[in-house]
């Protein structure tokens, strides 16, 4: 009997051509298997890739001329990831992939926890109950007017219209990637993203110290307005300090108002897409998907509230802060690993021109309403 058992389960699971297939059988095999968990050998290599990648990130950020312009490492990060990851890494990809993929899915989740450390509920008192309805307002109409005119008007898939609209609604690069693991993007499509907060964001850093010689606006009203209104906090920095280090303290204020609605707003994106998930098959009926809430936006938001209770010293935040941002630029040099140039050339211009439109609005949309508010609530 048991050798008849061994010799029956050595037959293919798939039945031979004109026979009747078993509907247990068949059953049995659907079922989903899980991957064993990675070795801490097979990481290893990988890990010294993404980790190399974010070395010079980090030194190159602190050039003058890059500082000045205000291009953080994260930036810098997945633009030299996306250069080997078309030249040499195809070629060393069966060693170095478990590693790379550990950091664009794993520590993405860490370095966002994280990221909680840079902001404090306090700074909400700082700047006032009109800085925060212009910080909602902002970060609700953008977004909605990316989804809406990127699938509508440019007709791009909801993905990369979310993922844009989340950089230049929230935070930049740092909130497309928070974004990525809630909508399930592509990485060239991160990458997409990315290259549109690089855009328009340092356009930002020539062009609001202009407008600011222009428009009728006090050091507080300009950094409001560009807090509200710029793509990454380097940036605000940047534009910012090229008025006064008033305008640059106000405009960092209210960007970090920004920052701490990323947790709520992928919360709240969860959900939506939960309720109205996208059905690629054509008259499929729509269906539910399940629950799926990013514990990594609740812990952002834990993250926040011990920072904010002060429990550490500041030279412990301040180490966290460091390494959260070396944690951040691996998983964006993996993203660069795993994006290929030609499928953002495929692309082509509609996530530029959907940017591009995003950037309008922020610009005289976002002053409308930053001048609206202050009449109201300043």
């Amino acid at each position: 009997m048991l050798m008849q058992t061994l010799k029956f389960s050595r037959q293919p699971l798939i039945p031979r051509a004109g026979t009747a297939s078993n509907p247990n059988m068949n059953q049995a095999t659907a079922l989903p298997t899980r991957a064993a968990p990675p070795t801490s050998s097979a990481l290893w290599p990988g890990l010294m890739l993404t980790g190399a990648l974010t070395v010079a990130s980090l030194y190159a950020a602190q050039l003058e001329w890059v500082h000045h312009m205000g291009i953080s490492a994260l930036t810098l990060a997945i633009v030299f990831g996306i250069a080997i990851g078309n030249t040499l890494f195809p070629r060393i990809a069966t060693h170095t992939a478990t590693g790379v993929d550990f950091s664009k899915n794993k520590l993405l989740r860490l370095g966002v926890i994280l990221f909680g450390f840079n902001i404090t509920f306090q700074q909400i008192g700082d700047i006032g109950l009109a800085g925060v309805l212009i910080a909602v307002l902002m970060v609700g109409l953008t977004f909605t007017l990316a989804v809406q005119l990127g699938t509508r008007v440019f007709k791009l898939d909801k993905q990369t219209a979310m993922l844009i609209g989340a950089g230049s609604s929230i935070c930049g690069a740092a909130a497309v990637m928070a974004t990525e693991p809630v909508v399930h993007g592509q990485a060239h499509k991160v990458s997409i993203a990315v290259a549109t907060v690089v855009v328009f964001g340092t356009l930002s850093m020539f062009l609001y110290p202009v407008l600011f010689t222009l428009l009728p606006l006090t050091d507080h009203a300009y950094g409001v307005f560009a807090g509200s209104t710029i793509h990454e906090v380097a940036q605000v920095v940047a534009a910012g300090k090229a008025v006064s280090d008033a305008a640059a303290n106000t405009a960092v204020i209210e960007k970090m108002l920004r920052v701490m609605m990323l947790a709520p707003f992928l919360l709240i994106l969860s959900g939506i897409l939960r309720r109205h998930p996208h059905n690629g098959t054509p008259g499929a009926a729509p269906q539910k998907a399940p629950i799926a809430i990013p514990w990594f936006a609740v812990l952002f938001i834990v993250v926040s509230g011990i920072n904010s209770l002060q429990v550490l010293p500041t030279n412990i935040v301040h180490t966290i802060t460091i390494i959260d941002t070396g944690i951040l630029a691996m998983a964006m040099a993996a993203l660069g690993l795993r994006t290929h140039v030609s499928a953002i050339r495929q692309a082509g211009l509609k996530p530029l021109m959907l940017a591009a439109a995003l950037f309008i609005f922020l610009i005289i949309g976002g002053y409308c309403i930053n001048v609206g508010v202050m009449h109201l609530l300043g």
